[in-house]
């Protein structure tokens, strides 16, 4: 997790720089270059403006065919957005023609306010704006879509892991159970069901998952031909893990209960504050499997990365449930698929933790 957060954050700053290099450049182009960018934003605060009212009079026609409107009601809706609209335009081009005017009476280099600038950045973990894994590049205002049916997740979720051994008590396990743990970063969609209900969403995306087991009593993996056993390390070991991680595709139905919000240009429904349940599955591929050592020799310290394929299955797929309320789950999720292939003794990875779905 923290060479993911240096990664991010170095990623971050390297925005942060190109942005102000960006905006350096803007400030300091000359006067006539800055007035050729305003009048193109003022065609562009034109075209902004005519599709938020081909929203919002799209958004009055939904409505009078619900039945929520008359047609005298809806008429008067769409002049007052009209009106509004047209207000608009005129106040956003008088600001702009304002800021022409005050750079071809002044010298080269004189600076104005950017409000209305034509390259807005912004950055969002998705949702209803539309970004896709984190990051949206705003080229313009857009108008609100009345009805969003699809949303999306940023999913992280972590806690114990451990597995199910055919014939052996739970409680049995070689396997340590606080050191064992599974680590599960994704993306979900959510899709409503049925056109006026909330209540049933279909939730769909993609995940990698690791999964993490530490040998109990000095134990580590080793693989004799077609199987992989435990065995006692002749060192003393102060760590011994194996991890697994696969990409897979998570689905789910989720149910429960959400808030409409309802406005006069679109509506949306909202689990916030809400409790919800989701059962489904995963399928998916192992994409590496990595054994770590640590112990001492003669002294001196000693890790130990073995990257082997350990037996295990390369086609995972499994069951998963999580109850949450708001954006916070309890999850569990169990593989069908045996972590170690054509074993004597069937072995199924079992995970149970945190689950955090933020939009």
């Amino acid at each position: 997790m923290q060479t993911i957060t240096k990664y991010l954050a170095l990623a971050v700053l390297c925005v942060s720089v190109q942005l102000i290099n960006a905006q350096d450049t803007i400030q300091n182009v000359n006067n006539k270059e800055k007035i050729e960018t305003l009048k193109e934003i003022k065609e562009r605060i034109k075209s902004e403006e005519r599709d938020f009212l081909k929203t919002e009079v799209e958004a009055i026609n939904l409505r009078l065919e619900k039945g929520e409107l008359s047609n005298e009601e809806a008429n008067i809706l769409k002049k007052e957005v009209a009106q509004k609209r047209a207000l608009n335009i005129e106040n956003r081009i008088t600001i702009i023609n304002n800021k022409i005017a005050l750079l071809e009476r002044n010298e080269e280099g004189y600076k104005t306010d950017n409000s209305e600038d034509l390259s807005k950045i912004g950055f969002s973990l998705g949702g209803d704006d539309g970004s896709f894994a984190g990051v949206k590049i705003k080229n313009k205002n857009k108008p609100k879509k009345y009805d969003r049916r699809t949303s999306s997740d940023f999913v992280l979720a972590f806690g114990f892991n451990n597995a199910i051994i055919k014939g052996e008590k739970f409680d049995n396990s070689p396997y340590k159970f606080g050191g064992s743990r599974f680590l599960e970063l994704g993306w979900a969609w959510k899709t409503r069901v049925f056109k006026n209900s909330n209540f049933l969403r279909f939730k769909y995306g993609y995940s990698f998952q690791i999964n993490g087991l530490k040998p109990d009593d000095n134990k580590y993996f080793i693989q004799q031909g077609n199987q992989t056993v435990l065995q006692e390390f002749p060192e003393n070991l102060k760590k011994s893990k194996l991890s697994i991680t696969n990409l897979v595709f998570p689905v789910h139905f989720e149910f429960g209960p959400s808030k409409k919000i309802d406005k006069d240009t679109y509506f949306r429904y909202s689990t916030r504050n809400q409790f919800k349940i989701g059962l489904g599955g995963y399928g998916g591929f192992n994409i590496g499997t990595r054994q770590k050592l640590k112990y001492m020799m003669n002294g001196e310290r000693i890790k130990d990365k073995q990257k082997r394929g350990f037996n295990t299955s390369d086609l995972v797929y499994g069951l998963s449930g999580y109850i949450a309320f708001d954006d916070i789950a309890l999850y569990v999720k169990y593989d069908l698929s045996p972590i170690f292939k054509d074993q004597i003794v069937e072995q199924n990875n079992i995970s149970i933790g945190v689950r955090f779905d933020m939009d």
